[in-house]
């Protein structure tokens, strides 16, 4: 009996379950429920401090404005139901990190809950359940070192939204995906900067299998503490196998744990059982009142909404024309999109936008490795050269060379440097006749080809025109004159 048991799992075909836990750090200037600064990182431990974060008796909390409304508006981007009403609690559990003893958090009555995302699939497009969206305070940070532990206060109260999702997430590449796709969203809505080599975006992964047809759902390891995409991909590819082995031996897992990632060995390993929310003994906190938001609050909020990644790739397909691969490239950097758009809407020239955005200074930004946040050139600068090239004022070829240079590195306004350098495009009819006059006699060659039906020799004619010019002849116009003199011969 028990052999035949055994072959019976070995026979079976088990599917991943896979749930996330998202925290992702508030981008406000001060802690959730103080004044002290949010700006931790790299600063000298223990100086962004406070009684309130410390949890010294007497002190009284106070909600940040600004954090709640970035909380909002992130559950609003993950298509969220806000509640009007909502509270705080306190978590009970004691850690060296946390001061107070406790943190406070959300539990039953959350900011937001009921919300989704799509990621792509596939098949298409994958509905991720989103159970809710509610906000906290950080704890602090800990360093281990042989012979002890040091705590910084200076994280304890950075404001964390907390985004769970349901357990509809199947495979560790589904798990990356719509931890990416969180991550542009906090982003887009300037909800969190989410940069996870700060540590401001962080992961816990719920795994479980169970055999395929089945809705039952197993004892699960949560893998605690995953700040990279790629800890994230390999520690749910590992603790699949880890649980495969095990039901394959007839031994699945009955109960539910905490478990660590090893980066290094890329294995998780046993941490404890894991707690039930009993054992937090949660409690609504007394020390602030309750969140009551108005309609009038959530419809200004939903009326400043900005447009999120999946309208803009939409947008950027269907009505600019742009591949499926440079809206991916764009929709990927919030602050790029922002730029492409802004230089799109002043020039009102998509192809031009495409031509020296997309191509030219992407190409600079990768060469020399730096953000778009750092380049000199301004989208109100780029704008104007596209309409300088446009009006005739600079040919394209004098745009992306001379003036798109001088302007990457010193960030002046094209048409001063247009008039340093003496770039004007040459939009004189009769000086631009003599000069293709002198052409046609200097290759004549070029000019028997042409009329001999070889349309390229026009190219070349046209090419010469534009070196004796030093690029700076209206090309429309050099192209009228010069076709006009071909004809006369």
């Amino acid at each position: 009996m028990i052999v035949m048991i055994f072959f019976e799992f070995m026979q079976m075909e088990l599917e991943a379950i896979i749930g996330l836990e998202i925290h992702a750090q508030i981008s406000s200037k001060t802690k959730i429920f103080s004044s002290s600064s949010a700006d931790y990182f790299g600063k000298e431990p223990n100086i962004n401090i406070d009684p309130i974060c410390l949890g010294m008796p007497g002190q009284l909390p106070v909600l940040n404005e600004e954090a709640l409304v970035k909380g909002v508006r992130a559950a609003m981007a993950l298509n969220c139901h806000i509640n009007k009403y909502s509270h705080f609690d306190r978590k009970n559990y004691f850690y060296p990190d946390l001061p107070k003893g406790y943190q406070i958090s959300q539990f039953e009555f959350p900011i937001s809950e009921k919300g989704f995302l799509e990621i792509p699939s596939g098949t298409g497009k994958k509905k991720i359940g989103i159970t809710r969206l509610h906000l906290e305070e950080d704890a602090g940070k800990l360093s281990h070192f042989q012979g002890g532990t040091l705590i910084d206060f200076n994280r304890a109260g950075v404001g964390l939204m907390e985004i769970v999702s349901e357990p509809d997430i199947r495979s560790p590449e589904e798990a990356v995906a719509y931890a990416r796709a969180i991550q542009k969203i906090l982003r887009y809505t300037d909800a969190s900067d989410a940069d996870m080599e700060k540590g401001m975006m962080r992961f816990d992964a719920s795994v479980s299998l169970r055999p395929v047809g089945e809705s039952k759902l197993y004892a699960r390891a949560e893998i605690k503490n995953l700040n990279s995409f790629r800890s994230l991909e390999i520690a749910i590819r590992y603790e699949i196998e880890r649980q495969k082995k095990m039901w394959e031996e007839g031994n699945c897992p009955a109960q539910n744990t905490t478990v660590g990632y090893d980066d290094t060995k890329g294995i998780t390993y046993f941490m404890r059982n894991k707690e039930g929310s009993d054992e937090y003994r949660y409690f609504p906190e007394p020390d602030l009142p309750p969140i009551i938001l108005e309609d009038d609050f959530i419809d200004k909020l939903k009326a400043s909404m900005p447009e999120l990644p999946d309208q803009k790739y939409a947008k950027y397909i269907s009505e600019f024309g742009l591949s499926e691969a440079e809206a991916l490239f764009l929709i990927e950097d919030r602050d790029l999109a922002f730029y492409y758009d802004k230089v799109v809407a002043l020039s009102e020239d998509v192809k031009k936008s495409n031509s020296l955005v997309l191509s030219l200074l992407v190409g600079m930004l990768k060469k020399e490795n730096i953000a778009i946040l750092d380049v000199k050139i301004t989208p109100e600068n780029m704008a104007k050269l596209i309409v300088m090239v446009n009006a005739g004022g600079i040919s394209m070829n004098i745009a992306k060379g001379e003036v798109f240079e001088d302007m990457f590195v010193s960030g002046k306004d094209p048409a001063v440097i247009v008039e340093e350098k003496g770039l004007k495009s040459m939009n004189s009819s009769e000086d631009l006749e003599k000069i293709c006059k002198q052409v046609m006699i200097d290759n004549s060659q070029s000019v028997l080809d042409y009329q001999g039906g070889k349309e390229n020799a026009f190219k070349a004619l046209i090419g010469q025109v534009m070196k004796a010019t030093r690029g700076q002849a209206n090309p429309q116009l050099a192209n009228e004159i010069l076709l006009n003199l071909l004809k006369q011969k």
